[in-house]
């Protein structure tokens, strides 16, 4: 049986989705299962076509129905969410899951992870190590068969706000397969519910890490973190709370030799906070695209992007101050990748909009209160130039630091 998501977790609780949230969410369900049923098409050189909005027949008829009761009557996010899982539960968790609809609940879960967990929610996301989709069984004879020949250099990766796992292949590149192939990883990826706070991740991933730790199939010589965007911050909310748990038996925290941070918004992001990030991430993903429309909704991880928080506090969401600081792991190697869309790094482009979603400073951990300030050091940071977010999933020049460091 799976492990329960919410053991040692500190939710708020669901957050309440506003009316116009709710009386809207009925459309964005029926877009996405349009997208679903007919995908866009590719049209030549000009990009793909947009997918339908709207279903036809009976099912379009379901939908009207239920806009119209809930301009009525209002309605509950429990109750429009239980038209979406019928199209997203997988029907054979050992057949390998459609990349689409991987990024449809992955994206639904960035933006209502709380909320689906709260509710208890079947397209919440539960914690696990998984390649190629599939869950690993945290079994060292399981381990040894399924990943044919675990090696001891142990590389976890951990994804950002609104992705998955096997988002991490982009423009036919994975980070984690190159580096299996030239230097000897064995990669395994985290899927994880990017909605829940991220403590409350941190605290989860601290014990599935000790669990991961004891089950490798060969000793570990070498344990590597990689954490593209929130992913880094989990990162480090895992190695904090793990730390902090040592005394109980986790061996795991002191073990971590590199953390490698890829546009991690470690002082927060500024674009979130103006609430045009989230278009960024969802809008990368053709099928939870509409998604973007519960502009109104901002789940507890999105609000720990905002401030680059990795612990809960009293003042973590109120949208003032961040909780208090945490600084980067002791006894482990800490780098930062920071990517900017401008081609110099002093001009106003780079400045101000960094990768698009984080900025320069915030992702080298760079922060005007030297209280608050990541010790990264000099020769272990850079700042790849016209590279978006999304594109330091895929830049050679990003392939080349980690190759560089890890080597």
């Amino acid at each position: 049986m799976a492990q329960p998501l919410l053991q040692a977790a500190d939710l708020r609780g669901a957050a309440r989705l506003t009316t116009d949230a709710v009386a809207g969410l009925a459309s964005l369900v029926e877009a996405m299962h349009a997208g679903i049923i007919n995908p866009p098409r590719p049209r030549g050189s000009a990009g793909a076509a947009p997918a339908a909005e709207r279903t036809r027949g009976l099912t379009g008829l379901v939908y009207e129905t239920v806009r119209g009761v809930t301009r009525l009557v209002g309605g509950s996010a429990e109750a429009l969410l239980g038209w979406l899982a019928p199209v997203l539960l997988a029907s054979d968790p050992r057949q390998a899951p459609r990349p689409e609809r991987e990024a449809v609940v992955a994206a639904l879960n960035g933006v209502l992870g709380d909320h689906l967990a709260a509710t208890d929610n079947p397209l919440a996301i539960t914690m696990a190590f998984r390649r190629a989709g599939l869950p690993l069984p945290l079994e060292r004879p399981a381990l040894r068969s399924g990943l044919g020949g675990a090696s001891p250099r142990l590389l976890v990766l951990l994804h950002g706000l609104c992705m998955n796992d096997l988002q991490w292949q982009r423009s036919g590149h994975d980070h984690g397969e190159a580096l299996a192939r030239e230097l000897g990883y064995t990669p395994v990826y985290l899927h994880y519910n990017s909605g829940l706070s991220v403590s409350t991740n941190g605290r989860i991933l601290a014990q599935l890490m000790e669990r991961l730790y004891d089950a490798w199939p060969v000793e570990v010589e070498r344990l590597v973190m990689v954490g593209h965007s929130m992913g880094g911050l989990v990162a480090r909310s895992a190695i904090h709370h793990g730390a902090l748990l040592q005394r109980g038996g986790l061996r795991w925290p002191a073990r971590v030799n590199d953390l490698v941070c890829l546009g991690t918004p470690h002082q927060g992001a500024a674009l979130e906070r103006a609430g045009h990030g989230i278009d960024l991430l969802l809008g990368a993903a053709p099928y939870a695209a509409p998604l973007a429309r519960l502009g109104k909704v901002r789940s507890a991880g999105i609000k720990d992007l905002r401030q680059g928080n990795i612990v809960s506090g009293p003042a973590t969401h109120d949208g003032r101050d961040p909780c208090p600081h945490v600084g980067l792991p002791t006894g482990t190697r800490c780098f930062a990748i920071a990517a900017s869309l401008g081609p110099q790094a002093g001009n106003l482009k780079s400045r101000l909009l960094g990768d698009g979603l984080v900025s320069v400073a915030s992702a080298l951990g760079r922060h005007r209160s030297p209280g608050r300030r990541l010790a990264f050091a000099p020769q272990r940071q850079a700042v790849v130039r016209d590279t978006g977010h999304l594109d330091l999933l895929s830049s050679p020049e990003v392939y080349r630091l980690l190759r560089q460091w890890l080597a």
